[in-house]
């Protein structure tokens, strides 16, 4: 295979418009960015010392960048050769001379594009580090009310009787288009939360339609989602979330009796009946879900099950670990155990080998490391995340509302909370210690730093499921490698260059 002359260079990377990330917290917002095209042809360039090759079939290799714009790249032989020609410095316009078989301008063409993203960097740019990076949309979650039907057993909640008014939703709007547009965002993305935001759904349609408006008038992009419990939704609710253009997360953590140990009635009744029965009437009015599974020792042996039943229907999906918090800490039996969480992923994994989706898999296969891109802080908290209580309060994080460190009177919210430094801080993954020098911190990025605190009582080290992370992502990226294989023919999945 080695130079064969009727073979030419092929890459292959996710197609960015099929990454989902959505759940119950403040996801990164960086975009997979190319590099631009002002680079020097003169310059000197070698593979990135970063890089981490797998072997995939049909002799192609996976080529991990932890630093670089693109993550994730399948190269076939030939491209993998001119990649390999670049272990030592040199020009682009040297690469003619590792595939002397190939055609001059092909092998030049491909040099070019390995280092477009970022396999093959700069000499003095070796070293694996990113800047931080400037999110384009500014994420608002709003808590409209701390009502819910359900009393799920991980809740960080007391479900008060406490709802958010018209006018304190509507000022919370105004608030966070106010900071969108002093910090030169280019999107606003509104997260409606509770509790269960269904039970006052009115409100939900009304703000989403005064958010709109400002959409308009400040020229910025919107996006809009519904957090639920997925136990009230109708025919009526599907139709007008679809009129509104808001999008729809569920709660799934396992079918049957699996998902009832953690998310009950406050009767006590099971609520998986009911949840299962509102994603397939969304589907059946063409509504797709995303569907967030949260993973605890009480529900990981039927994590395989689970995933089985969510592919067959095409949703994407996303695995979270359970997160102890005040309310749930007497749940002993729920504290995760590495190897049984460990075994348990893998089992699932095993089931989406078996059905590989069309959507990507790596902004949502490892609780709080999103892979779709590298990035510095593992969330948005402190830096594109505002969080109003039903009061009108901003606080950085939803699981810390009373917390507030400004309100829905303050001339730019944003600008308070990322000065503020007396509660959770979401350092950067370089001022972590046991990160620095670890290979994946730029997917993880030190995990959630509200749960490595309650743990360590810092923010500055890493997540206390490291080794459940560095277990698991080489697993992650080989799926991925084998789904973009699966599917390389598929624009709409897939970029292909053949060169």
């Amino acid at each position: 295979m080695v130079g064969h002359p009727l073979l030419r260079p092929r890459i292959l990377y996710p197609n960015p418009s099929l990454e989902v990330c959505e759940d119950d917290c403040a996801c990164p917002a960086y975009p997979v960015a190319r590099l631009t095209e002002s680079f020097s042809e003169a310059a000197v360039w070698q593979a990135s010392s970063s890089l981490r090759r797998a072997a995939l079939p049909d002799l192609h290799t996976l080529v991990f960048n932890p630093s670089g714009p693109q993550s994730v790249a399948i190269l076939n032989s030939p491209a993998h050769e001119v990649l390999a020609g670049f272990r030592t410095p040199l020009r682009l316009t040297q690469a003619t001379q590792i595939l002397p078989k190939l055609p001059p301008q092909t092998v030049l063409s491909t040099a070019r594009e390995l280092a477009l993203i970022g396999l093959l960097v700069p000499v003095e740019n070796l070293q694996s580090t990113i800047p931080d990076q400037k999110s384009a949309t500014l994420t608002s979650w709003l808590h409209l009310t701390d009502r819910c039907n359900l009393r799920c057993d991980y809740c960080y909640l007391p479900h008060v009787r406490e709802d958010m008014s018209l006018e304190t939703g509507m000022a919370a709007i105004d608030a966070t288009f106010r900071s969108a547009v002093a910090d030169n965002f280019k999107q606003v993305k509104l997260k409606y939360a509770g509790g269960e935001p269904l039970l006052r759904f009115p409100l939900v349609a009304e703000l989403h339609q005064y958010a709109q408006s400002l959409a308009e008038k400040y020229s910025l992009s919107l996006d809009g989602v519904v957090l639920s419990n997925g136990t009230l939704l109708t025919e009526s609710l599907i139709s007008t979330l679809q009129s509104l253009g808001l999008r729809l997360m569920i709660s799934l953590d396992g079918l049957g009796e699996l998902h009832d140990r953690h998310r009950r009635y406050a009767s006590g009744r099971g609520s998986s009946a009911d949840v299962v029965e509102s994603i397939e009437l969304a589907l059946a009015h063409g509504l797709m879900p995303n569907i967030s599974i949260t993973i605890s020792p009480r529900t990981v042996d039927g994590l395989p099950e689970v995933i089985a039943w969510v592919l067959e229907r095409d949703l994407p999906f996303s695995l979270n670990f359970y997160r102890e918090n005040e309310l749930s800490a007497s749940h002993t039996d729920m504290r995760l155990d590495e190897g049984g969480i460990i075994s348990g992923m893998l089992a699932a994994y095993k089931v989406i080998e078996a059905n590989l989706p069309r959507h990507s898999l790596l902004p949502s296969l490892i609780d709080r490391a999103n892979l779709a891109a590298p990035h510095s802080r593992t969330c948005g908290v402190g830096e594109n995340y505002l969080v109003f209580d039903s009061r009108g309060g901003v606080s950085k994080c939803q699981m810390r509302m009373a917390e507030a460190v400004a309100d829905v009177s303050t001339p730019d919210p944003l600008s308070v909370v990322r000065a503020d430094r007396s509660g959770v801080q979401n350092v950067s993954v370089e001022e972590k210690e046991g990160c620095r020098d670890c290979q994946w911190r730029y997917w993880c990025a030190g995990g959630c730093p509200l749960e490595t605190y309650r743990v360590t009582g810092r923010y500055d080290v890493k997540s206390l499921h490291c080794n459940i992370y560095q277990s698991l992502f080489p697993e992650v990226l080989r799926l991925e490698g084998l789904r973009l294989l699966k599917y390389q023919d598929d624009p709409q999945v897939v970029q292909k260059l053949v060169l």
